[in-house]
């Protein structure tokens, strides 16, 4: 991203108090902020991977610093990277990058962005809303980008603010994943509007149950098995729709599929920028190391800038500057003398100057007679520059 070029990325949004959260915490194990307004304030990049080892390894990388921790403290982690990122104001501004090294973890890439509100609170600047939809848009714009859209099963979807700007970028819904958080909390229904998709999610749904209080992962995990095995109305949702894990291993096999689909395109782009940082290296001069040298190197400039000027003011050549018009000379002393011209013609009949262009025009007329016959009086100064 930082060398411009997109690599695909699960996007995560949602409107605020969806759940988001609580997702990326049962997908990664670990505890992320929680509390009133907006608990992600920043973007948080969140880069899991599945490791053997049973000692976890976290770390966030932000402000030009990469800050080691672990389970027990990363939210607290995060939230001292977060102010002094964004400050106290809410206003957002750069990412953190966070990396998980955890066994069990899925191996994926994560960006979760800041819940959608509309409403300032806690000092947040009133153009909150703004700040956070444009963020949002930057992120799910690029072709690249896989959108997770996270629904609290208690409202209707058509009327979630983030469905309204993924459909934006992705009418179709072919890179639109959605989940469906608290199904326990609103279950009539949920079936007919996970299977009906009236706002286009072409990746599908996936309804899980969130974390209550201080459930260990574990004891979540079971019970959100339980619940969509023995609910009356969630044991009807199919089994390929329903549970954290269906949605880490829906998720793993949909980045997977994008990177290859996009590798072709990533490795040229690698390609483009490689040759061009080496030809741009390569027409950097060498290293100086000694007076000599540098004294060298700029009697070569400065003879360069002689020739140029040369060039330019004495032959009249403009080789080096084609696509330059400013430095044709000629050209702009025509409209020089165009613009002269023009500002006489326009001047009141009152004003000396318009007698002065008359009188210049008659005496230029009566000098017509001083001339050769034969070669034009203006080619002498030339055929006397050729001869000499």
């Amino acid at each position: 991203m930082k060398e411009g070029i997109q690599l695909p990325t699960i996007v995560v949004v949602g409107d605020q108090s969806s759940g988001k959260s609580s997702v990326l915490e049962s997908l990664a194990g670990i505890n992320l902020p929680r509390g009133q307004g907006i608990c992600t304030r920043v973007p948080l990049v969140m880069r899991l991977q599945h490791h053997p080892s049973l000692t976890s390894e976290l770390f966030l990388e932000f402000n030009g610093k990469i800050v080691h921790t672990d389970e027990a403290r990363v939210a607290d982690a995060i939230n001292v990277a977060t102010d002094e990122i964004a400050g106290d104001g809410g206003h957002i501004k750069h990412s953190i990058n966070s990396g998980c090294e955890k066994k069990g973890v899925p191996d994926l890439t994560m960006i979760d962005l800041p819940g959608i509100t509309r409403v300032p609170v806690h000092g947040q600047p009133a153009d909150i809303y703004e700040q956070i939809a444009g963020i949002i848009m930057e992120y799910i714009r690029p072709e690249e980008s896989i959108i997770l859209n996270v629904l609290s099963a208690t409202v209707d979807f058509p009327t979630c603010e983030s469905i309204r700007m993924s459909q934006q970028v992705d009418k179709t819904g072919e890179r639109t994943l959605a989940v469906v958080t608290k199904s326990d909390k609103a279950p009539e229904g949920l079936l007919e509007k996970v299977t009906a998709d009236d706002v286009n999610i072409g990746l599908g749904y996936v309804c899980v149950r969130n974390r209550i209080g201080d459930e260990s992962y574990e004891d979540a995990r079971e019970e959100e098995a339980k619940l969509f095995r023995n609910h009356p109305l969630l044991s009807r949702i199919g089994k390929s729709m329903v549970g954290i894990p269906v949605l880490a291993q829906k998720l793993t096999q949909i980045q997977a599929t994008i990177i290859a689909r996009c590798l072709p395109d990533i490795v040229r782009k690698i390609n483009e920028k490689l040759n061009a940082s080496i030809s741009e290296l390569n027409r950097m001069p060498k290293t100086l190391s000694s007076p000599a040298e540098v004294m060298t190197a700029f009697m070569g400039i400065v003879g360069s800038a002689k020739e140029s000027l040369r060039k330019i003011l004495i032959r009249g050549e403009f080789d080096e500057y084609l696509d330059d018009h400013h430095m044709h000379c000629t050209a702009r002393f025509v409209e020089m003398l165009n613009r002269y011209s023009t500002e006489l013609h326009n001047c009141p009949e009152s004003d000396p100057r318009r007698n002065f262009l008359m009188e210049e025009i008659n005496v230029l007329e009566e000098s017509i007679g001083i001339e050769l016959p034969n070669p034009s009086s203006h080619c002498l100064p030339e055929y006397s520059a050729e001869k000499s």
